[in-house]
């Protein structure tokens, strides 16, 4: 007779042990020879050597699934223990999954060039309207690449510029100030990391959400480095950003060129660097449309009227101006 204690770690418990820890009372049911007990993320395990064996290669794939998959089924451990493939494992074309075992794909044809343009290029722009998933798939790509060992850290950032409003009138600390404004970044990791285990990787910097200002000064080593809103950046700024590049690194630049919150004497950094970069090798483009926009289906009526609106606007001034020469 032997003992072990088995170490749980990168993974949500509750994947795993279940809900009143029913998928914990089916492998001790698999294990017969076995005494299993499991306390926090400690396995304390005691019996017979053979099935020890056994069961360590067993709890070792349900982690792997759960790390994978953010969900473990009976019917799953049943299949894992058997040495069997789930039917999750025959799904192509998923990025990760959710924290409730949903699959997360490219939906449209431009975001699956994203994901073709991450894999191909270092650094990749992807450039859409409002609802396009730009953000949210390059999120679920950055997790991918953590979860895979790839990578060890994800900083996500974002030029502290607002839409309309003024970040000094509000109340409470920097952090409190500048935390609402990224709320969209952590809607999108909270789809795909367990609450816990999110806090415990932001706690130890493993996952890192700051503002543009912060990344100044810095080498960004092996992460993937998001920037969101990059329309509202100036050339120094994004040209900045860009420099903080380091080894086995990827980054993503997203924004909306048709929302730009920068004053109106002021170039947007994001549209200089489109015509910079266009021709350097290693970089990607992706230009998504209103075609990809996955939101409800009124947003995308919505960007019409308002791209009508801006095209009116435009002809309009054009006008005015000949009529003037």
């Amino acid at each position: 007779m032997i003992e072990k204690h088995i170490v749980i770690e990168d993974i949500d418990l509750l994947a795993l042990y279940g809900v009143n820890n029913v998928n914990m009372q089916m492998i001790k049911a698999l294990y017969p020879k076995l005494r299993i007990t499991a306390r926090g993320n400690v396995i304390h395990v005691m019996g017979d050597e053979l099935e020890m064996c056994a069961f360590e290669e067993t709890i070792a794939k349900l982690q792997a699934h759960c790390l994978k998959y953010n969900s473990l089924s009976e019917e799953e451990i049943l299949q894992i223990t058997r040495g069997e493939k789930t039917g999750k494992d025959s799904h192509e074309g998923i990025i990760v999954y959710s924290v409730t075992g949903k699959p997360i794909t490219a939906r449209s044809e431009n975001q699956q060039l994203l994901v073709r343009s991450f894999t191909e290029n270092d650094m990749t722009f992807a450039v859409g309207p409002a609802g396009s998933g730009k953000t949210y798939t390059g999120i679920a790509l950055a997790v991918r690449a953590l979860k895979n060992k790839e990578i060890r850290k994800i900083i996500l950032s974002r030029p502290a510029v607002e839409a309309g409003e003024k970040l000094g009138f509000l109340p409470g600390d920097m952090k409190e100030k500048i935390d609402p404004y990224l709320q969209p970044l952590y809607d999108a990791l909270e789809d795909m990391i367990p609450a816990q285990k999110l806090r415990e990787m932001m706690e130890q910097g493993i996952i890192q959400i700051a503002p543009l200002a912060f990344m100044r000064g810095r080498t960004l080593n092996d992460a993937v480095v998001i920037l969101d809103e990059a329309q509202n950046t100036t050339g120094a700024q994004l040209k900045m950003f860009l420099t903080r590049m380091g080894i086995n690194t990827k980054m993503i630049i997203t924004g909306d060129i048709t929302q730009i919150d920068l004053p109106h004497s002021t170039r947007s950094g994001l549209i200089e660097a489109l015509n910079i970069l266009q021709n350097v090798p290693g970089i990607g483009f992706v230009h998504l449309g209103k075609k990809d926009i996955v939101r409800h289906k009124l947003v995308t009526r919505i960007v019409e009227a308002y791209e009508k609106k801006d095209k009116e606007k435009e002809k309009q001034e054009r006008q005015e101006k000949q009529e003037k020469q």
